[in-house]
């Protein structure tokens, strides 16, 4: 489960032979000037920690490394709902019908980037002995990956040789080469998974940049600081990581290429999706990735046209937005900016520490702090009322939501029966409260309003509430390791599917697995255990729906609301339809660079119209 307390998306002719069809090293264009080159300009709020694709977790990082790595399959990029085809697989996999086993071709031709790990630099061909390292490389203890539980109890043999793993000293003691039963190349092209039960999610899995091939010459080579080095297959490659400032991707000329989509939504023709359908990619040759934890600076920056999309935030709403029709202001429109408003299936909470002494066998002290919140106020004040009241965990959009959710009580805000819960509290807690501590992951100006309006409203029904404000390498630290007694957060569902949500509070989980708070249910177990191996279907849906309020009476969390996304891109930003669950969507982005270089004589045409 990727969590989230933001998130981010991205014919040559020569002579008579189309580019596309030229071997990689015929396709090389001169160096482009300045105004000709094609450059993304995204901003990000908020540093990352790593590239190793084995080791994504958060929505900053794998934003960054989708553009790099590439796995067996990948999203439609305009297709609406969801549909996977494949990206290094030659075709979807063969099921056995019994859905235990998987066998997958692997495409000829696939070549990783030039990098030193290889001998003379030059990037060696993908096989799929590839996939299986990198899987098995998930599973050593040693290498201390958060993406385990993706894969715990779900591949014949891969539970055994995360056991043989725990013997090392060392990651790179390990022998890979030992045979896991469930994960094999058949041959160079041919990868086969073997299951301990049916996993209807595993497709999906398939196509995240932390399933990608990863090649051992690298790991060997730069060792623990592979997370500094990517190598992949993707159509971009890391030039340049500033950390804490800036990283620049480049075009991979020797990408193996891929074609913009030729079909899609039908009003996909009408909003422009279309225009570029059947190109070459990429259109970029590079994307600068410019990290700036305020949000005004990047504002200000955007509106000169130094940044190509961001996200719309409280303090620009006013200016950028007409609140009752959700377009561009008239300021806006004639800058030729506009926005792109979608439903994000997430949802943001205060979460509580399960194992701390003041919270954990508090119940009511926990809905206590959850009555005492004002959901609606939070959203006009921070979200100008444009977000939904989150009255359960499951996001609107995912098969299992629950409509009647509404109905329930879960996000009442009732000041009075806080303070009477707040009296049990106390007398199961055998006295006054203590001060309360909550980290919010952010030193902005939103995340310090938000910390004094938690504040505040606690402070009414008589509590007590200190803030910390971390970076966020230090948040997501203190967050896997149960350091936090109250957390500021939020979650997206990492493939279309509740399951994947709904991890997030079984208790073999903990940490690093993704349940934050520690929370543990037998009862809600047993219920995910039944659930896991279904398909979709109305049993299923039941189980997800069950699931739920059993841990929603337990109040492990405060669940606030979910987000409607607005983002605000320049005329010359092409094709940036939205997508849920792609990530590796720069390839499709192009920039009118025409349009981009005529920005500042707009500018000065718009400083001398009469006010």
């Amino acid at each position: 489960m990727k969590k989230r307390t933001a998130q981010l998306r991205l014919v040559i002719m020569t002579l008579l032979v189309p580019a596309a069809f030229l071997p990689p090293g015929c396709r090389k264009k001169p160096e482009p000037s300045a105004s000709e080159r094609m450059v993304i300009r995204v901003p990000m709020f908020s540093k990352i920690q790593t590239l190793d694709c084995g080791n994504l977790t958060d929505v900053y990082s794998i934003g960054v490394a989708s553009q790099i790595y590439e796995s067996l399959y990948e999203y439609h990029y305009l297709k609406r709902p969801v549909e996977l085809v494949p990206l290094l697989a030659e075709g979807m996999p063969d099921i056995s019908e019994d859905h235990l086993t998987y066998t997958i071709r692997i495409r000829k031709g696939i070549f990783y980037h030039d990098d030193p790990c290889f001998p003379d630099g030059k990037g060696r061909e993908v096989k799929a002995g590839d996939f299986v390292f990198a899987l098995k490389r998930i599973a050593n203890v040693k290498y201390m990956s958060q993406r385990w539980t993706d894969w715990n109890g779900r591949i014949v043999g891969l539970d055994d040789f995360r056991e043989y793993t725990k013997g090392f000293r060392r990651e790179s003691d390990v022998d890979y080469s030992v045979e896991v039963e469930g994960l094999r190349a058949l041959d160079d092209y041919t990868l086969q998974l073997k299951l301990t039960k049916p996993w209807p999610q595993l497709i999906w899995y398939l196509a995240s940049a932390v399933t990608a091939p990863v090649p051992r010459e690298a790991v060997d080579y730069y060792g623990k600081d592979i997370l500094y080095h990517p190598v992949g297959t993707g159509p971009f490659r890391l030039k340049v990581w500033e950390r804490g400032f800036y990283i620049e991707l480049v075009r991979n000329e020797n990408w193996h290429g891929g074609t913009y989509p030729t079909e899609g939504e039908p009003s996909d023709w009408e909003n422009g999706y279309l225009e570029d359908a059947g190109k070459p990619l990429p259109f970029a040759d590079a994307i600068v990735y410019r990290i700036i934890e305020e949000f005004q600076p990047a504002w200000l920056m955007f509106l000169r046209g130094d940044l190509d999309i961001m996200q719309i935030f409280k303090d620009n709403f006013a200016q950028a937005v007409n609140p009752d029709t959700l377009t561009a202001t008239p300021a806006m429109a004639e800058r030729d900016i506009r926005l792109l408003v979608f439903d994000d299936p997430s949802v943001f909470w205060i979460g509580f520490n399960m194992q701390d002494p003041v919270l954990g066998r508090n119940k009511p002290l926990r809905k206590a702090v959850s009555r005492a919140i004002d959901r609606q106020a939070a959203i006009r004040l921070f979200f100008n009322g444009v977000h939904k009241v989150a009255y359960g965990y499951l996001p609107p959009g995912l098969e299992e939501y629950d409509p009647n959710i509404v109905h329930t009580d879960y996000a009442k805000y009732d000041p009075a029966e806080a303070r009477t819960l707040l009296q049990e509290a106390q007398r199961i807690h055998g006295g006054p409260i203590p001060p309360l501590t909550i980290a919010i992951p952010g030193t902005s100006n939103l995340d310090r309003q938000i910390g004094q309006f938690l504040q505040k409203y606690l402070e009414d029904v008589g509590l007590q509430l200190r803030v910390d404000y971390m970076d966020w390498p230090t948040y997501l630290d203190g967050l896997n390791k149960g350091k936090l007694q109250i957390f500021f957060s939020g979650a997206s569902p990492s493939i279309p599917d509740s399951l994947d949500m709904l991890m997030g509070f079984c208790s073999w989980n903990w940490g690093y697995g993704g349940n934050h708070f520690f929370y543990s249910n037998p009862e809600y177990d047993a219920l995910y255990r039944k659930a896991e191996p279904m398909f979709p279907g109305p049993e299923r849906t039941r189980l997800c729906r069950q699931m739920e309020r059993i841990m929603l009476e337990d109040y492990p969390a405060v669940f606030l609301n979910h987000r409607v996304s607005i983002a605000i891109i320049h005329g010359w930003y092409k094709n940036a339809k939205p997508h849920e669950f792609s990530y590796n969507t720069a390839k499709y982005r192009r920039i009118d660079l025409e349009k981009r270089n005529r920005y500042k004589e707009l500018l000065n045409e718009l400083k001398k119209k009469p006010k």
